[in-house]
């Protein structure tokens, strides 16, 4: 195998474990915040923490899914629920930013990950683009439907972009021939600035705005 091709799958598995826990976490106080059971914390986290790369996963072949392939995921997300639901009051006290920032990381990472992952399944640059932004924000579209919420990504600003960036700043990266390592730091830093920058000075792109009644 490759050098850069066993250089790609590590930042895959390491990428794609490290945005499982942020994820998960995520997961599972958005399932205290609506007043869910233990199983309805775990289940929401699962759904936030794997649902991206599960459809990244499906959509490129690779199958039966990492999520379900390999227990270690399985395990972090419940050891992340676990932990959420035991130290919930102390998560709560902890300062808007440092979550937003969590929440920047996980959807850094995820997005990193599945960018990667479908370039080592020899996708086409372009559309692994696209699979790796499904990896960020994928997760967190099905949590916010399971909740009866129009998803975040609708509806927060610059979240699918900083995804989306990310993704191609690991393509160029790729194309460029700089190692997957390195390629995979810059474009992590990248996504989290970007996700940071949007919510503090309130950055969005341009919509069309609804016409109001005739007359």
């Amino acid at each position: 195998m490759a050098l850069a091709t066993v250089g790609a799958a590590q930042v895959v598995r390491t990428a794609d474990l490290a945005g499982t826990f942020l994820f998960a976490v995520e997961g599972a106080l958005t399932g205290l915040a609506v007043g869910f059971d233990p199983v309805g914390v775990i289940v929401l986290a699962f759904l936030t923490a794997l649902g991206g790369g599960m459809i990244r996963d499906l959509l490129i072949g690779a199958t039966p899914p990492a999520a379900v392939a390999d227990w270690h995921y399985a395990a972090i997300v419940i050891a992340a629920a676990l932990v959420t639901w035991i130290f919930h009051a102390a998560i709560a006290r902890v300062p808007d930013d440092l979550m937003v920032a969590l929440d920047a990381a996980g959807l850094a990472m995820a997005a990193v990950a599945g960018t990667e992952k479908a370039l080592v399944h020899r996708i086409h640059p372009l559309v692994a683009t696209f699979l790796g932004t499904v990896s960020g924000a994928g997760g967190g579209t099905l949590r916010d439907i399971a909740i009866n919420q129009v998803p975040r990504v609708f509806r927060t600003d610059v979240y699918a972009t900083a995804a989306l960036s990310a993704a191609v700043i690991v393509v160029v990266g790729r194309l460029a021939g700089v190692r997957p390592r390195v390629g995979a730091i810059v474009a992590a830093l990248a996504c989290i600035a970007i996700r940071m920058l949007a919510h503090a000075y309130h950055w969005h792109l341009p919509t069309v705005g609804r016409a109001g009644p005739a007359g």
